[in-house]
């Protein structure tokens, strides 16, 4: 069973089924092709972890990440739409970090969007390389849409 986190980043608490409802209001809000709350109940059923950040019994933030040998994948990440600007990507990514660094995943992978370019400057300034190209990964308005592979080493 996961336990919460407490760190000197964010305060995460485990993510379960029954929080579902409040992951999917947010990720429908903050993704014009959001994951299906089905991915999410399958990601939680096969041991992926899941994590939350709240503030004042407010839902701002979340993350799935999987574990593969020494690797961590971050898998989504998402920070309220009102929340964000204000750093709590990175707290939130430096924390999961933490966590990858708990597991002894030694390198942490993710795809983003080729055209999400505030999420491509957070990881750049996390210190996340680009490392390959997947092309038509993603979901568009008009066909599909390359994703950038970027790593990190964790220690």
């Amino acid at each position: 069973m996961l336990q919460p986190i407490e760190s000197d980043f964010l305060p995460l608490r485990p993510m379960t089924l029954n929080d579902l409802d409040a992951v999917m209001v947010l990720e429908l809000r903050a993704y014009p092709f959001p994951w299906t709350r089905a991915i999410f109940s399958d990601c939680l059923k096969h041991g992926y972890s899941g994590w939350l950040y709240e503030q004042d019994g407010q839902l701002q933030g979340y993350a799935m990440l999987m574990f593969v040998l020494d690797e961590m994948h971050l898998l989504n990440i998402c920070i309220a739409p009102e929340c964000q600007g204000q750093g709590l990507g990175s707290r939130l990514l430096k924390t999961l970090e933490h966590i990858g660094l708990t597991r002894h995943a030694e390198t942490c992978f993710l795809e983003v969007r080729q055209s999400n370019f505030v999420a491509i400057r957070l990881y750049l300034n996390a210190g996340f390389n680009e490392v390959g190209l997947r092309k038509g990964y993603y979901q568009a308005e008009f066909g599909r849409e390359d994703g950038i592979v970027m790593a990190k080493t964790l220690f």
